[in-house]
């Protein structure tokens, strides 16, 4: 696993052992069964770790049916308004809008800021989010006639620059648009998978998101399933397991790769930075 050369030296992964997959022969059907993803999803390449550790959180927590949301729409507003908040503040938002019918960007063009921060209340930071949903909506309307679907299938760099663009968008919330609601294939790094990588030694404090989502994104077959859901996996495994303070790693599917217990090295700035 490498970096781009475009890329400070302050990121890298190292090979671990093998993991066990299709191509080795793993077989099974449901958690607990390594195999059984790879139906599924493209197998990861055991020359790095972070193929072991999907197979690891899949085999512990199966598949996550990641993002909740009933519409791509809904998508998009729960990754704008789950910024700096927890996801059940989310869900009291947007079951505000639902009752008050404004889960359409029609409906959220339409509807007064005053009348949509009273909505989006639970989620905290409701004038910053309101004046961003606003913000969405008139882009997706001025360059895009307000169809999601003309939006999406706009090149994902592309569509990429224009979403960080937006007052109130930034990486984290571009690429959970563009991977849950548009189906590109783009990595999120969200703080649990960077507080993963950095406790198993994998990455620089240092590291910035652009880094830390080319780690992932270099490291596993570019298909949106797999980056879905190793997502997925990631956040559940943060929620339970690897948490900012009092971490249970004992207990979690991760604590082989700890570096204590022999599995990760640690990251290494003066390692050479070349394409893979």
């Amino acid at each position: 696993m490498s970096l781009s050369p475009a890329l400070p030296q302050i990121v890298t992964l190292s090979p671990s052992s093998p993991s066990r997959s299709a191509k080795s022969g793993a077989t099974g059907d449901g958690p607990g069964q390594p195999g059984s993803w790879s139906r599924s999803f493209p197998v990861p390449s055991g020359d790095s770790p972070l193929s072991a550790y999907f197979e690891a959180l899949f085999a512990a927590y199966g598949p996550q049916h990641w993002w909740p949301g009933r519409s791509r729409f809904e998508i998009i507003l729960g990754a704008i308004l789950t910024q700096n908040t927890s996801w059940k503040n989310v869900e009291r938002a947007i079951a505000n809008l639902r009752a008050r019918k404004l889960l359409s960007p029609l409906a959220i063009q339409r509807v007064s800021a005053a009348r949509l921060s009273a909505a989006i209340r639970p989620a905290g930071y409701f004038r910053q989010k309101t004046q961003t949903l606003k913000t969405f909506v008139a882009f997706l309307y001025s360059r895009y006639g307000g169809s999601l679907d003309r939006l999406f299938a706009t090149p994902t760099r592309i569509l990429r620059e224009q979403l960080l663009g937006l007052r109130g968008i930034g990486p984290e919330t571009a690429d959970s648009i563009l991977l849950y609601a548009g189906k590109h294939p783009v990595f999120v790094v969200d703080a649990y998978a960077r507080r993963i990588l950095e406790r198993h030694g994998l990455a620089d404090p240092r590291a910035k998101y652009e880094q830390l989502r080319a780690v992932f994104e270099w490291a596993l077959p570019h298909d949106r399933r797999l980056f879905n859901e190793f997502h997925a996996l990631i956040v559940e495994t943060g929620k339970l397991h690897c948490r900012k303070s009092n971490p249970a790693c004992a207990t979690c599917p991760l604590a082989k790769f700890l570096p204590a217990a022999g599995g990760s090295r640690e990251a290494s700035p003066a390692s050479p930075v070349t394409p893979p």
